[in-house]
């Protein structure tokens, strides 16, 4: 394997080489009218093919991308990204034309002289203050979407949940009654009493918190999210409702987000099923499972050699079955060996 890396080395070099004398033999070339127009026509053609691909990558890839926000909080990150994306799109494509068809237009003619600008102050200015206050706008809602989601105080119907993060797994703790978690730190990490997520135990708050190793979430509910890393830097991604978190060793970071659908009406949602349907097809073609779709917490951080496996099952569902499901759940008090 190293030999064959050499060898495409070797080949890399030799073909930079042969290049750079190419382009020193041209330099005694000189292009006429008939070079320039053939190389003017050839730009529009290109441009023919460069948005016959445009659209292409447009409508063959939507595939790829997450249907709407679970969230009601991403909500705004989707309007944001589609702003941008149409704002980009509108003047790449725009530009794209301008840069190919004055390839053309203005092609190199012996009857024709070049007028030369110094400068412009007028498109100095049209072209610095239009995109300046395109990006202010654009910039002022992504911080007021951010304080959105990092705004928690206040709210106190919001659920409380710790996640936490290790090599290479998740495990998450709900409040309990008095919703306020009690402390931790990875010095009270017992395994042998199951203390695993290192919770203080001599705090009062921690009697009544529920360890789990699958989220459930109430739709409509807000949850505030705080999260900690027992190693590495980790970084919680919950991609359906965009939201995303690192997790620092040694400190506590949060956000908050309200679910929007539960799972069971995400996956009547017509994207979701496409995807779905694709996905199953492949897998059929494999022999491999039946493949149902889930929301999931991924670690969106290179955490080490199982990253691609550090995953978490989110289920959203009703409040009262939620109440319900949380009500079964033992305590800590009742789970580690004091």
């Amino acid at each position: 394997m190293l030999a064959l890396f050499y060898i495409f080395i070797g080949v890399a070099i030799g073909v930079s080489f042969w290049q750079i004398t190419r382009v020193m033999d041209l330099r005694t070339v000189i292009a006429d009218d008939n070079d320039n127009d053939k190389q003017g026509k050839y730009f529009l053609v290109f441009t023919v093919f460069f948005y016959a691909m445009m659209v292409y990558c447009l409508i063959a890839m939507n595939v790829l991308m997450l249907p709407e926000s679970a969230s009601i909080e991403g909500e705004h990150d989707d309007n944001l990204f589609d702003i941008t994306f149409w704002l980009i799109g509108i003047v790449q494509f725009i530009m794209q034309f301008l840069i190919f068809f004055f390839t053309y237009k203005y092609r190199g003619r012996k009857d024709k002289k070049a007028k030369f600008f110094a400068d412009s102050h007028v498109l100095e200015i049209i072209w610095t203050t239009i995109p300046a206050g395109v990006l202010a706008l654009l910039i002022g809602y992504g911080i007021w979407q951010w304080n959105n989601v990092m705004t928690l105080s206040g709210d106190d119907d919001a659920i409380v949940i710790e996640v936490y993060s290790q090599q290479f797994r998740w495990d998450a703790r709900y409040a309990g009654e008095d919703n306020t978690l009690g402390l931790g730190n990875v010095n009270y990490i017992d395994i042998n009493s199951l203390n695993t997520m290192g919770v203080d135990m001599s705090d009062k708050n921690s009697q009544d918190d529920k360890q789990v190793t699958e989220l459930y979430l109430p739709k409509g509910r807000k949850i505030h999210f705080k999260f900690r890393s027992q190693d590495v830097l980790h970084s919680a991604y919950m991609p359906h409702f965009r939201a995303q978190m690192n997790c620092v060793p040694g400190m506590v970071t949060e956000f908050g987000f309200t679910p929007k659908y539960t799972t069971e009406e995400m996956r009547l949602n017509p994207e979701v099923m496409a995807k779905t349907n694709n996905i199953n097809k492949i897998r059929k073609a494999k022999g491999e499972d039946f493949y149902e779709f889930d929301y999931l917490l991924l670690c969106n951080k290179i955490c080490g050699a199982s990253h691609y496996n550090m995953q978490m099952k989110i289920t959203v569902v009703d409040e009262d079955e939620y109440n319900k499901w949380i009500s079964e759940r033992p305590t800590l008090a009742e789970v580690i060996k004091q």
